[in-house]
């Protein structure tokens, strides 16, 4: 049977009380064809999320209905071994409190701090370092990422060619633990000039449900936006980390003359998302320009180049053009045509206009890197 996870919003009420309702449903769980499995609840939040193999929604609310009345506010189909990656566990934890009950009282927050790490340029690096060399960048590259994850007890949760997603309990951790990494690369940089390899962090907290229709859905989107499209920066950190985290490694951290660290305020967390959400439906689109992207975010042209380039480092266009380039790195592994359907295709008007963009950007023809992945 799948596996859900539901959420909520119960605020005022102790962690005693939660784990009584949660052994009303264990009294009644196989009535209804479901098995709770776990739960975690945080009460300075408010929040518990329990964790139940079910044949379907509707069994799992009404097994909640007729145990003590509390209906999820939201309901996930999820992974077993996701959610035992990004929280820790699938069943109750040996740590629950079991002192004058005979049940166990878990007091946990399903709370989390997401680590998002992106290598820049990727794709590329077999083209511009050779075989031998790219393979070390790599090795190098994952041995500092997981070394400062082991350190700080964080949980990786995946890891792609570009980087890596780590859930920590601990938001103080996720800092120093990104602080580390950068620290590691700027002195790898420093000492081999010619062999750089360079990270973007991004670091953002949430709860497992909380409106997505995945896991950390809105935190991990949020912490991956940050990496891929705000570019003058080694750490960016959400409003929410940075408000919940005020003690002096984040200021010695902020003060760092080598490391660039942005927080970013909660208005600039809707714009981005407006922004690529918007991006993500016309990039392919040749005659979108910037007046359009204006009339579209509801701003003007000048409000428009403010905002963008604040955030990203980018006037319009050319954060356009970037959006553009990165998804033709996409299309062109991908094989989706030959240069010249791949450059119409990402929303360039010439194929001339395109390879001459791609070259400026990554340092080769879109040709000669279609040719490189063939090898």
């Amino acid at each position: 049977m799948p596996i859900y996870m539901d959420r909520h919003d119960i605020p005022g009420v102790t962690a005693k009380d939660v784990a009584q309702a949660h052994q009303e449903d264990l009294k009644i769980q196989e009535e209804y064809d479901c098995r709770g499995l776990t739960y975690w609840y945080d009460e300075i939040r408010g929040t518990a999320f329990c964790l139940i193999d079910a044949p379907d929604e509707h069994a799992v609310k009404k097994m909640h209905d007729n145990a003590h009345g509390l209906i999820p506010h939201q309901i996930l189909e999820v992974d077993s071994n996701v959610v035992n990656a990004f929280l820790g566990r699938i069943e109750d934890p040996k740590s629950a409190d079991h002192v004058n009950v005979d049940y166990p009282v878990i007091s946990e927050s399903a709370y989390r701090t997401i680590m998002y790490t992106h290598m820049v340029d990727y794709p590329f690096i077999l083209s511009k370092y050779g075989v031998s060399n790219s393979q070390k960048i790599l090795n190098k590259h994952d041995r500092i990422i997981k070394e400062a994850i082991n350190k700080h007890n964080g949980n990786e949760v995946n890891q792609s060619q570009e980087g890596f997603i780590v859930s920590f309990t601990s938001m103080s951790s996720s800092i120093l633990c990104a602080y580390e990494i950068q620290e590691e690369f700027k002195n790898h940089n420093n000492m081999n000039p010619s062999i750089n390899i360079n990270v973007r962090i991004g670091l953002s907290a949430g709860d497992p449900v909380s409106g997505k229709d995945d896991l950390f859905g809105e935190t991990l989107s949020l912490a991956k936006r940050c990496c891929e499209f705000i570019e003058k920066y080694d750490i960016i950190i959400s409003s929410e980390v940075k408000d919940l985290y005020k003690s002096n490694q984040f200021n010695d951290l902020n003060n760092s003359d080598h490391i660039n660290v942005k927080s970013i305020s909660k208005g600039d967390e809707i714009f981005l998302h407006q922004l690529i959400d918007l991006t993500e439906d016309i990039w392919n689109k040749s005659g979108f320009n910037v007046v359009n992207f204006s009339k579209q975010l509801g701003l003007s042209k000048s409000q428009l180049y403010r905002k963008i380039t604040t955030l990203t480092g980018l006037a319009p266009n050319d954060f356009i053009k970037e959006f553009r380039l990165k998804k033709s790195v996409k299309l062109i592994e991908m094989q989706m045509g030959n240069i010249s359907e791949i450059a119409l295709d990402a929303g360039f008007n010439s194929p001339s206009y395109f390879s001459s963009c791609f070259h400026k950007r990554f340092g080769l023809l879109p040709s000669n890197y279609a040719h490189a992945l063939d090898k």
